[in-house]
């Protein structure tokens, strides 16, 4: 007796893949005629039957949407920014009646290896995944796919559903608060420019000093990581070249940055002035508050799931691509009130 043909199988001999069979089979949309006339003519060569109880199955809606974040444990549970974003998320979740489950990875090959072994079992109806960095192949094979996904954060690739603040024009206004109040020599301390949003960050920076004509300094520009630990070693390493004003990339690292200054015996804002970004909780709390400039990061995860649930009731074209507006919040540390 000749064992029974699997999806792939099927697939390997139309030249497709399992999710396009699966699309066929359960007649669904978004398959191109001539590749559907394909499928079907092996189907009727080989005499496949799909297995019934299989077939119902594959039609369900889990009213599951994953979160994939690829970042270590140790970042998740330690960056700020990740708990509000999840509470936007499991907001948006619970108000449209769908569970939200967590995968979290350590490696590259860990999120392709586990993305793909989860999307066949199909315990998703879609993913929403943390900005990732410039080129993961993650996100190409999404793509390749039949996995609905929003990333939260922008993607360069026009076919990507994202969803981002205008991470360029936050900085830029942050950079020219500080010109405003007239420095000049203005530092920068980066994300990793293996970030997309770490890049547009340090093109605000640059694009507010070129369009104000103030040279750039090599030496004012520190990339860090994001933590805390980052922005001490970056401020430490800056102050040795006097800077009068610093545009910290994220409110974790300008945690950091105030420590090293204190260290050092540097009073923010009286000998050096600083502005942050993110403008979570801890800015209030930082001494002097912080200056920063607001990113909606609750709104961004509601907003990732809404869009998320659109695309799988109404199809994934157009790609959405949200970006939200920012606000700088001035507080103490730039030093506003005292140059006025």
């Amino acid at each position: 007796m000749t064992a029974a043909l699997t999806l792939e199988q099927i697939g390997e001999l139309a030249g497709v893949s399992r999710s396009t069979v699966s699309r066929v089979v359960n007649e669904q949309p978004g398959v191109k005629a001539e590749v559907r006339e394909r499928v079907l003519k092996v189907i009727a060569e080989t005499g496949y039957q799909p297995n019934p109880a299989a077939r119902s199955l594959a039609g369900q809606r889990t009213r599951i949407i994953g979160l994939v974040i690829p970042e270590t444990a140790q970042i998740l549970f330690t960056d700020p920014y990740f708990p509000r974003l999840i509470q936007g998320i499991a907001q948006a979740c619970n108000a449209s009646d769908y569970a939200l489950s967590l995968f979290l990875f350590h490696t590259t090959d860990d999120e392709v290896a586990l993305s793909k072994r989860i999307a066949q079992k199909q315990l998703f109806d879609g993913l929403l995944i943390t900005a990732t960095y410039i080129g993961d192949p993650l996100v190409e094979y999404l793509l390749s796919s039949d996995i609905r996904f929003v990333q939260l954060g922008y993607n360069d690739n026009p076919q990507v559903n994202c969803v981002d603040a205008d991470n360029f024009s936050g900085a830029y206004q942050a950079v020219v608060h500080l010109i405003r109040l007239g420095f000049r020599r203005i530092a920068t301390i980066t994300g990793p420019m293996s970030n997309l949003a770490a890049v547009h960050r340090k093109d605000g920076y640059l694009q507010a000093l070129g369009d104000r004509g103030i040279l750039v300094e090599d030496d004012l520009v520190a990339t860090s990581d994001y933590t805390q630990e980052g922005g001490y070693q970056a401020m430490t390493d800056l102050l040795q070249h006097k800077p009068e004003a610093v545009f910290v990339a994220s409110d974790a690292m300008s945690l950091g940055a105030l420590r090293a200054m204190r260290d050092h015996g540097v009073s923010v804002p009286d000998d050096i002035a600083l502005v942050s970004y993110d403008d979570l909780p801890l800015a209030l709390l930082a001494e002097p508050a912080l200056t920063t400039v607001r990113q909606p990061i609750k709104r961004l995860g509601i907003l990732g799931v809404e869009t998320l649930i659109d695309i799988l009731r109404n199809g994934a074209k157009p790609p959405r691509r949200i970006i939200l507006p920012t606000e700088l919040v001035v507080r103490d540390s730039c030093g506003a009130g005292r140059r006025s």
